[in-house]
């Protein structure tokens, strides 16, 4: 999938600057996509040379201006072209799963700690999403929320991302303990005998 997709895709809510759309990114569109502030600028102006986006220009006091992008006629038509290929499928390239199938030939002490850093960025991931959720609810019921709300896309993209951390939050407490067992019944390799004096 390319970048122009997702930045369309987040541009149906509406006119954005740059600095909008990476917040967003961060916010929202990071539980199924990543990009960098620099990938978004210079995928935007790319964007606009083709005549996916429009910018405008919003002049500022004390603050330098910014420019404004909203979708084109022409950014909608690619969107909607986007949305009647079958993806393709996903699959995982994760490094860590693979220091965990090499633990016993490796640093099992680096590979734990690997995976605690994991479970960490999860459980912040997951209370950073249930802070969205809650304000995409705004105090209604999820299912009220799904036949009402005008768009809910995001909501649904929402909702994968916390189950993929939620399994990612499992798994890794899971890998520990077995990991931290296993190293406790583990004897300790004796100290060497000191040689003669």
């Amino acid at each position: 999938m390319a970048l122009r997709n997702a930045i369309m895709s987040t541009l149906l809510e509406g006119e954005a600057s740059g600095y909008d759309l990476a917040k967003s990114f961060d916010a929202s569109v990071a539980n199924f996509w990543a990009a960098t502030p620099q990938q978004l600028y210079r995928e935007l102006d790319r964007m606009e040379a083709d005549g996916l986006i429009r910018a405008r220009v919003v002049e500022q006091e004390r603050r330098p201006n910014k420019r404004l992008f909203s979708l084109t006629e022409a950014g909608r038509a690619a969107l909607r072209a986007f949305t009647a290929v079958p993806p393709r499928p996903s699959a995982i390239r994760d490094e860590l799963l693979v220091q965990v199938q090499a633990v016993e030939s490796g640093d099992a002490t680096a590979v734990r700690a690997a995976l605690r850093e994991r479970l960490t960025g999860a459980q912040a991931k997951i209370a950073r999403y249930e802070r969205l959720r809650a304000r995409l609810l705004d105090g209604r019921f999820e299912e009220e929320y799904l036949t009402t709300a005008d768009r809910v896309g995001p909501y649904l993209t929402l909702m994968r991302g916390l189950s993929f951390e939620r399994e990612n939050e499992r798994w890794c407490e899971r890998a520990l303990a077995v990991l931290e067992r296993r190293a406790a019944a583990t004897p300790a390799t004796p100290a060497a005998a000191p040689g003669p004096a």
